[in-house]
């Protein structure tokens, strides 16, 4: 009876152990999430329109005639986005190229304008890409900075020849 009273208290005892460490696991990463419905949506248009209020940049193997995401930084805000792979957009004509590269998917996939979200669920941004479902890692840095691993391309764009949708260095 104790042995059973013992492998019992052991089993709940590292039960609660995983779960708390898991808790605090899934409090390092931040997430994606559509804008919600009740409230006055921001659309790609409008942060185009006012690309000078937020640190933009881009990814995406082949550059701007690809690109598998953007990414808008609000400058007003004491909170950051970073990511090596990202390339910072400089003017409003290049992120008007990004837009227009992605949105030119509408037939296969459904480009969506994301909020980027912290583990407690401040905004931190946005983001703007062709998946229905980006995958993507959102990992904490510090208090107020979210790194943003590599997106890459939607499926359809992967391993296309001419279209510059391939991965480098994936070979044949």
């Amino acid at each position: 009876m104790d042995m059973k009273r013992y492998t019992c208290s052991a089993v709940t005892v590292l039960a609660l152990i995983f779960l708390v460490s898991g808790c605090t696991w899934f409090k390092s990463y931040g997430k994606l999430r559509s804008q919600p419905r009740h409230e006055k949506k921001v659309t790609i248009q409008e942060l185009k329109d006012n690309w000078h209020d937020y640190t933009i940049s881009y990814v995406g193997y082949y550059g701007i005639r690809q690109p598998s995401a953007v990414m808008f930084d609000p400058k007003k805000d004491d909170r950051a986005l970073v990511g090596d792979k990202w390339t910072k957009v400089e003017d409003q004509e290049t992120l008007s190229q990004l837009i227009s590269s992605i949105q030119c998917h509408k037939a296969t996939y459904y480009p969506r304008l994301w909020r980027v979200l912290g583990p407690d669920g401040q905004l931190y941004g946005y983001m703007f890409s062709a998946w229905d479902r980006v995958p993507v890692v959102i990992r904490v840095v510090d208090e107020k900075t979210m790194w943003v691993h590599d997106v890459r391309l939607p499926p359809h764009l992967q391993n296309i020849p001419g279209s510059g949708g391939g991965v480098p260095g994936a070979g044949p």
